[in-house]
């Protein structure tokens, strides 16, 4: 009987490779780092992290700026058979309090900065700490130099846990997600057949690596693929402009494609050498679709994907992508829309739940069994919260969401949080938190606050009390004063009159 081969995402990326010369990654100052630099950096970091008693299946948490050493942990812990957990980088101490120490990592590693505040949060669960900052240097990288770049692959099964993200919801704290191997190869060598990805590519990252979309997205596609990647510290407009001369893809939130529609500088004859511009993480709105393909002659491709099932539908490659759609199943993936209270499969064009199914789907909720049951049909169909319909050409299409998530910039904001933190403060009767249209954002967080009577709250005072409790993507972009907020008849906030009142907020 023969041994199955190792179903660990590291094997299944690098263990076929026939050209380790070539460049996988270039950085912004022109750094290459080819497909063996990153086996033997992975190697020596992993063959560090488990010196420091890092062992198959314990967590790695991350809160670190983008780096390629950054970028090196993630697969090191993963080629290690350890669970990396991305951690973002404007959550605060109050934030990482809830995260480290419901995931109980045995390693975190932060920006130096960092350490101490974090180092007091790791010591309640015996977790070690490591530092790496923006230009990759710290104890880690510093440990790891002085191992060895050879490394036995720890031997991993498709169903055992690669990585865990947490996510938002409109109630409680954030879940954290449970990704396994097979999750997060089948997602992009899926995605690397549908989007045409091949060696040639030369994909502009510009894009965080402490959520699905820049981590696994990007740059697994990218190595699944041979392709390349500029590998960019953030979003700049101008650069990115620039170095579309030589790339070929760039994939984006919706906020890059407004920031770029901003520069004179994007023309037609400046995307001549790319085929591709990807959009995700939040609705890319049919104006900005329809403004880009003008002044590009380029239709950008939106799919829609979420942290617990990474990429489910995509706009085809190859036919029309239809401005306020997210296109069709990838391979292997099936969606449906079903009645939210009845769960029965609805007609085409009928709005309702959408649900999904494949092996793209996360194992579940990390120790919340309970609302893992609850999140799945009896059919194995997750229950997404998104309202959508699928159209009859068989075109997906978000129409909002059965929850109140706010996304803002790309960012899941869930607004009992937000609310929670607001509601603490002294002069505070209640509030609301609302997402409204935003041009830059797609939606702007917005707290509408009812003040008890002898309170003299104003907008600035507010602001001031969140600052350092709050994540800044969490941060409100405004706060409305109201006297009272609707209800309907059983007393519950109409979220929706609220967004209807305020929706042009944020008009320019």
């Amino acid at each position: 009987m023969n041994a199955q081969p190792n179903a660990n995402l590291f094997s299944r990326l690098f263990d076929q490779l026939t050209d380790g010369a070539k460049t996988a990654i270039e950085t912004a100052d022109g750094a290459r780092i080819s497909y063996n630099d990153l086996i033997a950096l992975s190697g020596r970091t992993a063959n560090y992290i488990v010196s420091r008693g890092v062992k198959p299946g314990d967590r790695v948490a991350a809160q670190t700026e983008k780096s390629v050493a950054a970028l090196v942990l993630y697969l090191a812990t993963v080629r290690a058979g350890a669970v990396f957990l991305p951690l973002n980088t404007a959550y605060t101490l109050n934030e990482l309090d809830y995260f480290i120490g419901d995931a109980e990592p045995s390693l975190v590693v932060c920006d130096p900065s960092k350490a101490d505040g974090i180092g007091k949060l790791a010591d309640k669960i015996g977790a070690k700490v490591d530092t790496l900052d923006a230009n990759g240097n710290g104890s880690l990288s510093d440990g790891a130099a002085k191992q060895k770049s050879d490394f036995a692959t720890v031997t991993r099964a498709n169903d055992d846990l690669a990585a865990i993200l947490y996510t938002s919801g409109t109630t409680g704290r954030s879940k954290g997600a449970m990704l396994t191997h097979d999750n997060l190869a089948s997602n992009s060598l899926s995605l690397v057949q549908f989007w045409r990805f091949t060696d040639k590519d030369m994909l502009i990252h510009a894009l965080p690596i402490y959520h699905t979309h820049g981590l696994f997205v990007a740059s697994n596609v990218t190595l699944f693929s041979r392709a390349s990647m500029i590998f960019l510290p953030k979003l700049d407009p101008e650069l990115i402009i620039k170095l579309m001369s030589r790339a070929t893809v760039l994939m984006g939130v919706p906020t890059f494609y407004t920031r770029l529609l901003a520069s004179p500088n994007l023309t037609k004859e400046s995307t001549r050498h790319m085929r591709l511009f990807i959009s995700g993480s939040a609705p890319l709105l049919a104006e900005t679709h329809r403004e880009w393909s003008a002044r590009t002659g380029h239709a950008v491709l939106e799919r829609y994907g979420m942290t617990e099932t990474n990429m489910n539908t995509s706009n085809p490659y190859d036919g029309e992508r239809v401005p306020g759609a997210v296109g069709f199943p990838l391979p292997g993936v099936s969606v449906r829309v079903t009645d939210p209270e009845t769960s029965k499969e609805l007609a085409r064009n009928e709005i309702g739940m959408i649900e999904v199914k494949g092996p793209n789907v996360f194992k579940g909720y990390w120790r919340m069994p309970e609302k893992t049951a609850t999140e799945f049909r009896p059919d194995g169909f997750f229950i997404t919260g998104d309202l959508g319909k699928i159209d009859t050409q068989g075109y997906t299409h978000i129409v909002g969401r059965g929850k109140d998530l706010v996304i803002s910039g790309g960012f899941n904001v869930y607004p009992k949080e937000v609310e929670s933190e607001i509601d603490a403060i002294p002069g505070v009767t209640e509030s609301a938190v609302i997402g409204l249209p935003h041009a830059d954002f797609v939606e702007g967080v917005t707290a509408v606050v009812v003040n008890s009577k002898e309170a003299k709250l104003d907008e600035a005072a507010v602001m001031k009390a969140l600052d350092g409790r709050l994540a800044k993507f969490k941060m409100p972009k405004r706060v409305i004063f109201v006297d009272d907020l609707p209800r309907n008849t059983m007393g519950k906030v109409q979220k929706n009159v609220l967004r209807e009142t305020y929706a042009g907020l944020y008009k320019r």
